[in-house]
Parts: structure tokens; sequence; C-alpha cells
């Protein structure tokens, strides 16, 4: 039972972060154009800082704790991959590409085909 409590009154200052990080994207990004007159060098520097610091304060919430936890896991699972060779990738290409033009003649016989019945019917 305290538990639940403990994750209500936790959910209300997670919303209450999430509100500060959003609150802080939107300041860097009104800063950046605020501040036109400045070197773009330093605007994006800037606006790079209050999104660090934004994703710093998403990842304290709940929700972002476990985002992170899923990117970390997509991480491994790509890791664990067997990707193709490079033969294999340009013999896969080359298989695609020439049944993409044998279906396209394929489907410009048809339609010269059904173009000449038109035309005959027509007649």
């Amino acid at each position: 039972m305290a538990g639940k409590a403990e994750e209500v009154e936790g959910a209300g200052f997670d919303t209450v972060k999430l509100l500060a990080a959003v609150g802080l994207l939107v300041a860097g990004v009104t800063g950046f154009y605020w501040f036109a007159d400045q070197s773009t060098l330093l605007r994006v520097l800037g606006l790079l800082a209050f999104a660090a610091v934004s994703v710093g304060i998403i990842f304290t919430t709940a929700k972002g704790r476990t985002l992170a936890a899923f990117l970390t896991d997509a991480r491994t699972e790509v890791r664990k991959m067997v990707w193709p060779s490079r033969t294999e990738t340009l013999q896969t290409a080359l298989v695609v590409i020439a049944i993409t033009i044998l279906v396209a003649i394929f489907l410009w016989l048809i339609d010269m085909l059904l173009g000449w019945s038109i035309r005959e019917f027509i007649r």
C-alpha cells in the first residue's frame, strides 16, 4: 500500500520534471531565435546545451529510465544481428534490379496489348 502512495507521489514529481524539461527546450529554441544577431555557432551551442539539460532531466523520470532501458536493449539486439557481407548485398541488389526490370517490361507489354485491343475495339 505504501508503494502505491510513493508511485503516485513520484508520478506527480515526474510530471513536474517533464514540464521543466519541455520548458527548458522551449526556452532554448526561443533563445536561439531571440539572439539572431549573435554568432550562429554560439546560438547552436546554447541550443544544444539546453537540449542536453532537457534530455538529462527527462532521463531522471520513470518514463525516461524506461526509454533508456529500451534503447540499451535495442542496441544490444542490433549488436547480435548478423549483417550480410558485401557480396551478398550486391547479389541481392542485382536480383532486385533484374526482377524490377522484368516486371516493368511485363507491365509495359500488358499496357501495349490493352491499348491495341481498345484501339481495335473502338474502330
